[in-house]
């Protein structure tokens, strides 16, 4: 059934006031059979626009590249691939975000077989036993990994070929370049092993690797039903268009980048922007004139702390910036909406176009959402996992609620299992773009995708009445009491993100010997704040005189049986994930 006819009754609302908006009607989407088919779509439909900004170097000017071009370019090198490797090969990726990831990921997943993204921040061992596991018989990387590829060549036995994105310094090593090229007179021939490969919908054309926090990473099987019912859901909930550009930030072996970032765009004809890196972002901001990014909480966050901190440098700012936000709220009111004028120098910065940041991975502060609202910068978060291919619920542009994740995808039924009296407990999610499965772990299959079909994703959290999706924490880091009480690490985790002092921060149960459980805050503390207000080179026993001042005003918000009794210093940032989660290497019971 087309999304075109299907309506929500829900509330848009950060629980502060928002208007009330009912019946809202999803956005028009069209329906597609597979990738090959949305981007045979998008070529006609798009030709001569922009597909992508790149870069050939660092600091070198924007180039264009047409849907046409980029079409030409993935029938051109599936072509090669197919005729190199045969169909129903598995081809690995290893390589930054560049203009030949993208044409190497529908090369291989519009014909050739499977497509295996994997993560170039893992060391060589990880590296290697990932490509055994999937069983990769072509390699595709970028020169920068060439010294990687070398000490662990002789470990991988199941890869074949080698193709450099960039020209090959070893004899055994194919050109890219010359690939494509070649392809691209094989098709001027008439080759059409890839153009005519068959595709079924159902079965795996994605291999991707978790990169989860405590347990060894498993490998989801996605087809290309899930990720074109989950393009379909995307677009249908909130607004992409031609008009847009994306900039792409995040890693594209993460799904969440990779649907949302990078197929959504192709899919609804937007432009897709290439970052030079992370401290490049705004420079890239102003110079791609981005209108939506997407990002995980620790960039939003320091996109906010910029602007908080620019804006209350002195006393004259700050009253200016506090009238700016009364007067654009006032005047929202009586339906005006002044803010990209009011807050011209924060738009500027970010280029003059932003207005819309996604962010997922984890949960942002309401208040953080408000603030880049009330400049004229939506700011919205969605909920997913790599086995969902990978958003469950999303916060719509039209309809939200700054404390949720969002809502229920289209076609996707969201329900909570093993409620406790608050109403607190496992979320699960069904529908199209949940994975077939884990690649040779029919067990953890098992486990994980119930009878009725339904993914267990090991998250906590309950709907509210207007079916947004809360998230409490997750299931596997539930600290229980004495007296069996729940206790969420994120809540606490949360409030001490409000105090300035706080950089990280990771809750945690300590057994206290006397079969209770201690609540201990390991901080990792913002020095420069600690710094503007005990002096510079504090004494530790000043730092911890002031971070339990903070912790104190953390426990008189809580319930006693969750009061942060152990407060523990790091001088060091926590670990994290490539997606940037803080890695949890301990049992929260002990």
């Amino acid at each position: 059934m087309p999304y075109t006819n299907f309506s929500l009754s829900r509330a848009n609302s950060d629980r502060e006031g928002a208007s009330r908006m009912k019946n809202i009607p999803l956005y028009e989407v069209r329906k597609i059979t597979d990738l090959r088919d949305m981007l045979t779509q998008s070529v006609m439909l798009y030709q001569d626009m922009t597909a992508f900004m790149i870069k050939k170097k660092r600091g070198m000017p924007y180039e264009n590249v047409s849907f046409k071009q980029f079409g030409e370019d993935v029938e051109s090198m599936g072509t090669a691939l197919s005729n190199l490797l045969g169909l129903g090969s598995r081809v690995a990726i290893l390589s930054e975000s560049r203009y030949e990831w993208y044409v190497s990921y529908l090369s291989v997943t519009n014909g050739t077989g499977v497509i295996v993204p994997l993560d170039k921040e893992l060391p060589p061992q990880e590296i290697a036993g990932l490509l055994n596991r999937s069983q990769a018989d072509c390699l595709i990387y970028s020169v920068s990994k060439q010294g990687l590829i070398d000490s662990i060549q002789s470990e991988i036995s199941s890869v074949k070929h080698f193709i450099c994105m960039d020209a090959p310094t070893q004899a055994d090593v194919l050109d890219f370049h010359t690939l494509l090229s070649e392809g691209r007179k094989l098709v001027t021939d008439g080759n059409r092993l890839f153009i005519d490969a068959p595709l079924d919908p159902e079965e795996m054309t994605v291999l991707l690797f978790t990169s989860g926090t405590t347990d060894r990473s498993k490998a989801v099987m996605l087809s290309q039903r899930n990720i074109t019912a989950n393009l379909e859901g995307m677009c249908a909930m909130t607004y992409i268009g031609p008009e847009d550009v994306f900039l792409s930030v995040l890693p594209l072996h993460h799904t969440y980048e990779c649907t949302c970032g990078f197929l959504c765009q192709i899919y609804r004809g937007s432009t897709i922007a290439q970052c030079e890196g992370l401290r490049y972002i705004v420079p890239n901001m102003q110079e791609s004139k981005a209108t939506v990014i997407l990002v995980v909480p620790l960039m939003l966050e320091m996109f906010h702390r910029a602007i908080m901190k620019k804006a209350k440098a002195d006393t004259k700012a700050s009253r200016k910036f506090t009238f700016g936000i009364a007067l654009s709220g006032f005047l929202r009111k009586i339906g005006i909406d002044h803010r990209r004028k009011i807050f011209k120098a924060v738009h500027d910065n970010f280029g003059g176009r932003l207005r819309l940041i996604i962010s997922g991975g984890a949960s942002v502060d309401p208040q953080v959402m408000r603030d880049m609202q009330n400049m004229g910068i939506h700011c919205i978060q969605g909920y997913g996992l790599t086995e969902c291919s990978p958003i469950l619920a999303l916060n719509r542009d039209v309809d939200y609620n700054n404390l949720s994740a969002g809502l229920a995808m289209p076609g996707v039924e969201i329900k909570i299992i093993g409620k406790d009296e608050n109403g607190i407990g496992e979320i699960l999610g069904k529908g199209p773009s949940i994975m077939i499965g884990y690649y040779e772990n029919s067990e953890a299959t098992r486990l994980s995708i119930d009878e009725e079909g339904f993914y267990h994703t090991g998250d906590l959290g309950y709907l509210d009445k207007d079916g947004f999706v809360i998230i409490t924490g997750r299931k596997k880091n539930v600290i229980i009491s004495k007296n069996g009480k729940n206790i969420f690490p994120e809540e606490i985790e949360a409030i001490l993100s409000h105090s300035p002092y706080v950089n990280e921060s990771i809750v945690s149960g300590e057994f206290d010997g006397k079969d209770d459980v201690v609540v201990t805050a390991t901080i990792f503390p913002n020095m420069d704040a600690v710094e503007q207000c005990l002096g510079p080179d504090p004494e530790i026993e000043s730092i911890q005189s002031l971070l339990y001042e903070e912790v104190h005003k953390v426990n008189e918000q809580l319930v006693s049986y969750k009061h942060v009794r152990k407060v523990v210093i790091r001088d060091t940032e926590f670990e994290k994930t490539t997606s940037k989660k803080i890695r949890r290497n301990y049992s929260t019971n002990g």
